[in-house]
């Protein structure tokens, strides 16, 4: 129980028909929430940074906070970046010992966006790294930064992407978005299904906060595998940073921020279903 691959941890998920949480953490204070977490409730973790996140938590920095929160973990822990743009911020995190990566081409062309994940994932298979890779567009940007519109995967497009490429598993958009969604999430189940019967990899769920726990185990009885969770997390601290405006001192500051962090993160591993498999 300790730093593990991303790709073990999900084939355990599909064997056992439930979800993982993939949780950003911008600080040591919310990696260690997210591994206290998940030791309470014994389920594997997924610790993960996007690259557009780096000017706020420079990699150099929490990168190896991360990697040795999981080493010392009493759970399955991957290290996983996320959100990959550039060559070398995803060897610099393969370098500090994250064993997984996606890498985000969707915004190229199909044929661009293959050739490229598959230069990403022949450099992460150097270091024995799981490799995820998106196509489609989920909505919205990683950093709400970019309002983008959703484009649906395509069935067909994502079973070239996936024989092609060779990953590991495949985020697909059905109708999610990063960020918190302005309405009622609209989920194309049907095309999950269809996808999920055509691709044998795991199939990974971003912009998981604010979607429904009924929608979560549908889409999780559908083969989604990974789910990405940021703002639902990010929103609890400062939510419970503002209520709580006289602290003793720093230290039970810090400590608040982790219990934030830990609640968030123990709401979405119950409603995954990943709670007590290990």
């Amino acid at each position: 129980m300790t730093l593990v691959k991303m790709k073990d941890i999900l084939d355990q998920a599909e064997v056992n028909h439930y979800g993982v949480g993939a949780f950003s953490v911008a600080n040591m204070e919310m990696v260690r929430g997210a591994v206290w977490a998940a030791e309470e409730l014994r389920s594997p973790l997924i610790l993960q940074i996007a690259e557009v996140r780096l000017n706020h938590s420079p990699l150099h920095l929490i990168g190896p906070v991360m990697v040795e929160a999981a080493k010392r973990a009493t759970v399955p822990v991957a290290v996983h970046f996320d959100h990959g743009l550039t060559e070398g911020k995803i060897r610099e995190a393969l370098e500090i010992g994250f064993t997984s990566i996606m890498y985000d081409g969707s915004h190229y062309p199909l044929e661009k966006n293959i050739n490229e994940t598959k230069k990403m994932a022949a450099m992460a298979r150097e270091f024995g790294a799981t490799v995820e890779a998106e196509i489609g567009q989920v909505g919205g940007s990683e950093d709400g930064s970019i309002d983008l519109e959703i484009l649906i995967t395509s069935v067909a497009e994502a079973k070239r992407f996936a024989a092609e490429t060779g990953i590991d598993a495949l985020a697909i958009a059905i109708g999610n978005a990063h960020g918190m969604y302005k309405g009622e999430p609209n989920l194309r189940i049907d095309r999950l299904a269809e996808i999920n019967s055509e691709i044998e990899i795991p199939l990974v769920l971003h912009g998981g906060s604010g979607i429904s726990e009924s929608d979560f185990h549908t889409c999780i009885s559908h083969g989604i595998r990974k789910i990405n969770v940021a703002t639902a997390t990010f929103n609890n601290v400062v939510k419970v940073i503002n209520e709580n405006t006289h602290f003793e001192n720093y230290f039970s500051y810090q400590q608040r921020i982790m219990e934030a962090a830990a609640v968030n993160v123990k709401h979405h591993m119950e409603m995954f279903m990943s709670t007590g498999r290990v």
